[in-house]
Parts: C-alpha cells; sequence; structure tokens
C-alpha cells in the first residue's frame, strides 16, 4: 500500500509538471508572437514615409523641445493625441519585456531594452525615411508609457509567469513539535516557615538530645 501510495505520489507531481511546463510555454510563445505583432505594428506606424512632411520635420536632440513645442504651437486635442499616442505606443514593452527577460533586475532591462529599441527605430526613421526625423522627446515618451505600463500591469503579470515557471516554493519547514517533558524534580514537603521536613525533623531530634543531655546533668 506504501509503495502504490508513493509511486500515485510520483506520478501526480510529474503531470503537474508538466503541464506546468506546458503552460510556461505555451505564455512564453504568446508574448513573443504579441511582440512581434507589436514590432510589426510599430514598424508601420513609423517608418512609414511622410513626404508632405519632409521640409517641416527636423531632428530634435535636445529633451524637452518637442515637448513644448506641442503645448505652445498644438491645440490641446492635437497635443494630447500626439503625447498620448507616443505613450501608448510604448506600453506594450512594458507589459511582455518583462515576461521576456530574466526576473532578476527585471525593470531595469526592460527600460534599457525599450531604450535601445526605440532609439534604434528613431535613428532608421530619421536615416531611411522621408518626412520623419529623430526626436528624443519620443523615446522618452515611449520609455514612460513602459514603464507606465510596468507598474500597472507587467509587474504582476511577470511576477505571477516567473512564479509559475519556477516551480511550486521550498517545501516549508515543518513546525517544531512540543517538546519532551522533562522529569520533574518532586518537591519535598515544606512547613510552614518555609524550610524542608527534613531539616526541620533533624532539627527537632537536635532540641530533643540537647534536653535529655541537660536532665541528665540535674541527676
Amino acid at each position: 500500500m506504501d509503495a502504490a501510495a508513493a509511486r500515485g505520489e510520483r506520478d501526480t507531481t510529474r503531470s503537474r509538471g508538466w503541464g506546468r511546463l506546458l503552460l510556461r510555454v505555451s505564455l512564453l510563445v504568446l508574448a513573443f508572437l504579441a511582440l512581434v505583432g507589436f514590432s510589426v505594428v510599430l514598424a508601420k506606424v513609423t517608418l512609414t514615409p511622410s513626404p508632405a512632411s519632409e521640409d517641416l520635420v527636423t531632428s530634435n536632440l535636445r529633451p524637452g523641445r518637442s515637448l513644448r513645442q506641442y503645448a505652445e504651437d498644438y491645440t490641446f486635442l492635437a497635443a494630447c493625441k500626439q503625447a498620448g499616442g507616443n505613450l501608448l505606443l510604448g506600453m506594450p514593452f512594458g507589459v511582455l519585456l518583462p515576461v521576456l527577460v530574466p526576473r532578476r533586475l527585471r525593470m531595469i532591462r526592460m527600460i534599457l531594452l525599450t531604450v535601445l529599441v526605440i532609439a534604434f527605430v528613431e535613428l532608421a526613421q530619421g536615416a531611411l525615411v522621408a518626412g520623419r526625423a529623430f526626436d528624443v522627446d519620443d523615446v522618452i515618451l515611449n520609455t514612460a508609457g513602459a514603464v507606465l505600463a510596468y507598474l500597472l500591469i507587467g509587474r504582476r503579470l511577470s511576477h505571477r509567469y516567473h512564479v509559475l515557471a519556477d516551480g511550486p516554493g521550498r517545501t516549508a519547514k515543518p513546525a517544531p513539535g512540543p517538546r519532551p517533558k522533562t522529569a520533574r524534580r518532586r518537591a519535598r514537603p515544606r512547613t510552614g516557615s518555609g524550610r524542608t521536613g527534613s531539616r526541620w525533623s533533624r532539627m527537632r531530634q537536635g532540641v530533643r538530645a540537647a534536653a535529655a543531655r541537660g536532665r541528665r546533668r540535674k541527676r
């Protein structure tokens, strides 16, 4: 019975391990496909030529310059559309990259990868696409969107994925059992004065012996 129970427990543990591995691989593949799909959308949005803006667009290497331009020259709706679009464009990085990168320092890794990818895209569109230019404020806004999405969704999602990938935690240590009771010494009976009975009896015997010796001397 014990061998059969142990064999059944091993089979159950093995099936759970395979199920956990299959779920982990499925989530990893889904995250990778989602990242690829997002990359295609990002390339279509950022690398599409815009000949009408070729004479108006210039490269921006000064952080905050485009943001000030949005606030001064654009209407409120147009500024929100421009800045909000850049924030939304970076959010998938904050959701998908933490799942794909190692668990240690995942936020820092996510930020570095986001900055590298967005900077590469900005450089490519500035050098190769007509009507597009490199803008450092776009990199800042995209990275800010990635960080915001990580704090809202990506951190919890990646934490659950990595907990699932790591498997069950270490087995908890068994709770310490009750301490063995040590044999207690039997307390000697005490008299009202607080002395032990044996000592008091010896004192009474001594008093009686002294009284007997005194009576003998008187005789």
